[in-house]
């Protein structure tokens, strides 16, 4: 499978970051990788394989992207809310630059997915921007930055990319909107470290607070023998996405 290797400049962020495009034609999924990872994890750890069929089919447009993490989320000598701000520049980078290149290349609505940290992403961008995003499909994601050696005061920044803690705010018009525009798929196995990590607990969680706002949703969990792990992630990754492309 061809690899198209872009380079964006983020005027947030000051820096470089990489998108790498696979397919021909199809539906866009911009694809997050594991907590700091980078745009060829995928492809590295077997995922582009998993769905060469799709790819190849011209069922959809495979967009993967750099995490920044290393400077937001990851960096826990900083308190929670400095790396909720510095996320935000990530954020931005996504929205700003990254979104305009794969709705220039590919046309149509963005399916958002990752994979561990960035299921975090990929959830967090469909529920704040479900414009862009009507569909995330997270698998092993741990929703809840607080949880992650958070410490320190928080404030708005921290609230604001925490799902757990925004979700159960949504309401009226807003919440009515939502209802009519976004769907998440929330994906975890019951194996090894899904529990260490948080995310069997965190992503239960999360479906119960969609539940009780009436947001589409689905919670499929995988067997006691489905760790966090690539070869988790190959198979659910190759058994939902079918579905929307």
């Amino acid at each position: 499978m061809n690899a198209h290797h872009h380079e964006l400049y983020s005027h947030a962020i000051g820096t470089h970051g990489a998108v790498v495009a696979y397919g021909h034609y199809g539906r866009p999924v911009l694809a997050f990788p594991s907590e700091g990872g980078r745009a060829y994890d995928w492809q590295d750890n077997g995922m582009i394989g998993a769905l060469s069929e799709l790819l190849d089919a011209g069922r959809m447009k495979l967009y993967c992207v750099d995490s920044f993490d290393a400077t937001s989320w990851s960096n826990q000598s900083i308190p929670l809310e400095e790396r909720a701000r510095h996320h935000a520049r990530y954020e931005s980078w996504i929205v700003d630059d990254v979104v305009p290149f794969i709705q220039h290349d590919a046309g149509g609505e963005i399916i958002t997915t990752g994979i561990s940290l960035g299921a975090f992403h990929a959830a967090n961008f469909a529920l704040k921007r479900a414009d862009l995003f009507p569909l995330a499909i997270c698998m092993s994601g741990n929703y809840d930055p607080s949880t992650w050696n958070g410490w320190g005061e928080r404030g708005d920044a921290a609230y604001f990319n925490n799902p757990l803690d925004y979700v159960g705010q949504f309401e009226g018009d807003h919440l009515e909107w939502l209802r009519s525009r976004l769907s998440l798929l929330l994906v975890c196995g019951q194996g090894q470290w899904e529990d260490t990590t948080g995310s069997l607990e965190s992503t239960k969680r999360l479906a119960g607070l969609l539940a009780e706002k009436g947001i589409r949703h689905e919670l499929d969990l995988w067997g006691y023998d489905v760790p966090h792990d690539w070869q988790s992630w190959r198979a659910q990754i190759a058994h939902h996405l079918p579905r929307f492309c």
